[in-house]
């Protein structure tokens, strides 16, 4: 048997915590957020939200700006901030199978 390759069992607890959250944002944009902003760190990081479905094409619109940097700092993470923020506010069974539906559809189109 090759031990390399094993099944990971992931138990129910984890899956919620595993498919929907604010995706982990790099240090150096965390460390220019303001106290209000916080909170999107005090929430478990999933692998999709509704900033991923948003800004799937992120790297697009960042490859197209003159400073991609600023573009990000000033349009992108304020609004990936706020829709973040829409999620934590709503937490609910509803929300959650809402957002891994958007992003199963966002993936085939």
């Amino acid at each position: 048997m090759n031990t390399a390759i094993r099944p990971v069992p992931i138990h129910r607890s984890d899956l919620h915590v595993f498919l929907v959250g604010p995706r982990p944002e790099v240090r150096k944009y965390v460390d220019m957020y303001t106290d209000e902003q916080r909170l999107v760190l005090s929430v478990r990081p999933g692998i999709t939200d509704y900033a991923s479905i948003e800004y799937i094409d992120e790297n697009r619109l960042l490859a197209q700006a003159v400073d991609p940097d600023r573009t990000y700092i000033e349009e992108i993470m304020p609004a990936k901030i706020a829709l973040n923020m829409r999620y934590i506010e709503h937490q609910t069974l509803g929300e959650y199978l809402k957002i891994i539906f958007l992003t199963f559809v966002k993936i085939i189109r």
